[in-house]
């Protein structure tokens, strides 16, 4: 997607000696751009956990790149594997929700299997990399194409029997939860790749952007987004999507997921579960955008089987932002002595999901509906109850 006009990746490797991964440093945005050079592990590690970079694909690719930084040092030594399976764990535990990321590793630790010397496991670590990372960018575009005849057949009706809501009645209203943009998923998006699908082909949309505390994604990485790239959007408190439902004003909800279940409950950014509720009793559809690396094949029960992350409490009581001579500062929103609790992810039941757009298309939140997409998982070996 575009920067002032200019196509970026969120994330891509610096070819060269010694390996360099650049990445778009989210923290910073919307009020400054800046690429970060990431060269050792230890640097890959702190962009996940500090979330330089966030979203589940993003995440995933980060994880891969930071395999590559992890092992290039080491063509020469002995205990390479036994050093590579140490830098796997390390990177597992830096966002434990998100699935993408242990995919990635997974699949990388795979890929060193095949070959006999550090020198092809070091090739093989940065081209599988590179294929999990083309690989995201492609999910995501198909999602976007899948969820585009969603917002088509919303358009039409709409076209055939005009509101008489105000706000803007000939628009298609989306809202999003959290940022599941090109920024989370290295290009495209997914909850908005079908936006972005719909723009481009000339379906008048208009987005409300859930701000998304406490880290605002949604008001700073959401917002700046569909700005860059034109797609008319509203930031809205987070509190505010109900009210809209109920008004009539949202068409549909989109939003992502870092971890679905094979039986389609949802793990997303927090606050995603009480847009579901409102969304089902307005009867407004609630779709995913899924990629399939998102799904964990080896669980049925969201809430008994996804690990929710806590993260520090002064996300919470804690807000950066630009003031008025225009730097960046950090505020206290609460009493000093006063606790905090960050959950990063809730869990949405799949009952409350109208459906999941994957790479392969649309289907029901159930494990019913993800095989008849994905009937070689139909067999996996899942540990769940």
């Amino acid at each position: 997607m575009n920067i002032n006009g200019i196509h970026y990746r969120t994330i891509w490797h610096k070819p060269g000696e010694p390996p360099i991964l650049q990445i778009i440093d989210q923290r910073y945005l919307p009020h400054r751009f800046v690429i970060e050079e990431l060269k050792t592990l230890e640097d890959a590690e702190t962009a996940i956990r500090d979330m330089h970079v966030r979203g589940a694909p993003l995440i995933g690719s980060a994880a891969a790149y930071g395999m590559y930084l992890a092992a290039f040092p080491l063509e020469h030594d002995r205990d390479f594997d036994e050093k590579m399976n140490i830098a796997a764990k390390r990177l597992k535990f830096t966002r434990p929700t998100a699935v993408n990321l242990a995919y990635a590793v997974e699949q990388i630790l795979g890929s060193m299997a095949k070959c006999s010397n550090n020198k092809a496991k070091i090739a093989a670590i940065l081209q599988t990399a590179n294929g999990i990372t083309e690989e995201s960018v492609e999910h995501c575009r198909l999602i976007g194409q899948h969820g585009f005849k969603l917002i088509e057949a919303i358009f039409q009706k709409k076209q055939a029997s005009p509101s008489i809501v105000p706000h803007p009645p000939s628009a298609i209203n989306i809202l999003t939860h959290c940022n599941a943009g090109w920024l989370a998923c290295i290009d495209h998006g997914t909850a908005t790749a079908p936006i972005y699908a719909a723009y481009d082909q000339g379906i008048p949309v208009h987005v409300w952007v859930d701000e998304t505390r406490p880290r605002n994604q949604g008001a700073s990485l959401t917002a700046f987004e569909l700005k860059e790239h034109g797609v008319p959007h509203t930031v809205i408190a987070d509190n505010t999507g109900g009210h809209l439902m109920q008004h009539g004003m949202v068409d549909l909800v989109i939003v992502g997921t870092d971890r679905t279940t094979r039986t389609g409950d949802v793990a997303n950014k927090i606050g995603t579960y009480l847009k579901a509720l409102a969304a089902y009793d307005n009867k407004v559809p609630f779709y995913i955008g899924a990629p399939s690396s998102s799904i964990d094949w080896g669980i049925r029960d969201g809430l008994k089987e996804i690990p929710i992350e806590e993260r520090n409490a002064d996300e919470v009581k804690w807000i950066s932002g630009l003031d008025k001579e225009g730097q960046m500062r950090e505020v206290l929103l609460t009493p000093t002595e006063s606790p905090a609790a960050n959950y990063a992810f809730d869990v949405t039941p799949a009952r409350l999901v109208t459906g999941l757009i994957t790479e392969r298309g649309i289907c029901a939140a159930s494990e019913g509906g993800l095989m008849e997409l994905f009937p070689e998982k139909i067999g996996f070996n899942f540990t769940g109850s």
